[in-house]
């Protein structure tokens, strides 16, 4: 049978349209859509969405399992506390305090975490399913040093406003617990050391089980990483300003869009780089450091394979932005912002993004915009 293919990207670069061919020349692919972020990748382009028959993936998932967003209302009035520059900026200096941001930085022992509890659980869960005993205890180790921090790439903490409200919307995923397995899997299911970074299919079905059992784990990780994150913002908010809210009660969505699920009846859905989008299922879409995130609520539209993208999308690699991006230009266009906004995260400028405005024009019959957010603080790991 033909299979359904469907391109929301008009502008795609080549290397991205070839990767998204290759991946969907495989016999197992029997449905897939690229989102209109769509950009180069690894092995599978970002914004790909793939349905496959009997066959997992692990490199179409990626090294970042679970990465995703959050969402939490902080308040419906104006918060003029965190609006005062002064104030901002010390809130600005206390999460950076509070969350380790970055690559190769973690949760000293002993420090004051969020949600270790409810990771103890899942583990203990985790470890009473699996039959890769020094996999387990390799992931137990990692997992609690990386529980509540940032990372760093496009990850991003931000506080936004809408009218008079005031949101935090937290861009992460599994951190160094993701990586370690997505690299485990990929090397497993190739049988290789080097050049497992490609399309080999995991057909086996007690691999499979495995794989799905610890890229759930992950999932799982990813929600609870963001959700400590939110936590101490919420924390920090109160120190610094004296607003309080609840991060439970106020939480508008916690949700991944690296992740490979299954559908029921050997069908598989992975998606790299973009957002469920199943009808009245909420997320968030983020633009850049300047233009913030969008709300949205999914139609349910099958030819997105229910999913839209996951973010605005690159238009330069992060090689062509630190040559061509000027930090002037950076520091002009980011005025009013607080942000670290130096060399280090030239790479991560508005100009290196495309324009998030159209990007939402070409998926309005997938996502429904319910607000537009714009930061007023944003914090990336550098």
């Amino acid at each position: 049978m033909p299979k359904k293919l469907k391109i929301f990207c008009p502008a795609l670069e080549e290397e991205a349209l070839k990767q998204f061919n290759d991946c969907c020349s495989k016999d197992f692919v029997i449905q897939a859509a690229l989102m209109p972020d769509a950009h180069t990748g690894y092995v599978a382009p970002i914004g790909a969405v793939i349905k496959t028959k009997r066959a997992v993936v692990p490199a179409w998932v990626g090294y970042d399992i679970g990465c995703g967003m959050i969402a939490v209302l902080i308040s419906d009035k104006k918060a003029e506390q965190i609006l005062v520059q002064e104030k901002a900026r010390q809130l600005f200096n206390q999460v950076n305090r509070d969350i380790p941001m970055g690559a190769g930085r973690y949760v000293a022992q002993g420090r004051p975490n969020f949600m270790v509890d409810e990771l103890k659980k899942k583990l203990q869960k985790l470890k009473e399913s699996t039959t890769l005993d020094k996999l387990w205890e390799t992931v137990r180790d990692k997992s609690n040093p990386n529980l509540g921090t940032l990372g760093s790439g496009n990850h991003f903490i931000e506080i936004l406003t809408c009218d008079d409200e005031t949101w935090l919307v937290i861009h992460s995923g599994s951190r160094g617990v993701g990586h370690y397995l997505a690299t485990y899997f990929m090397k497993a299911v190739s049988g290789r050391n080097k050049g497992y970074e490609a399309t080999y299919a995991i057909e086996n079905p007690d691999q499979r089980d495995e794989y799905m059992l610890y890229q759930k784990y992950c999932l799982e990780f990813a929600l609870l990483n963001r959700l400590s994150m939110a936590l101490k913002v919420e924390k920090a908010i109160k120190a610094v300003t004296g607003i309080q809210y609840d991060t439970m009660k106020n939480l508008w969505t916690n949700k991944n869009h690296n992740h490979c699920i299954s559908l029921g009846n050997d069908l598989y859905l992975h998606r790299k780089g973009a957002t469920s989008s199943d009808k009245g299922e909420r997320g968030v879409i983020p633009g850049n450091m300047r233009d913030g995130c969008y709300l949205v609520e999914g139609l349910g539209n099958d030819d997105f394979l229910c999913s839209s993208s996951h973010g605005a999308g690159r238009q330069m690699s992060r090689t062509q932005a630190r040559k061509n991006v000027k930090l002037e230009k950076f520091q002009e266009a980011m005025e009013g912002i607080v942000a670290p906004i130096c060399r280090k995260t030239i790479d991560e400028s508005p100009f290196a993004y495309k324009d998030v405005s159209e990007v939402m024009k070409l998926q309005k019959d997938s996502v429904k915009i319910i607000k537009r957010l714009k930061p007023i603080i944003n914090w990336k790991g550098f």
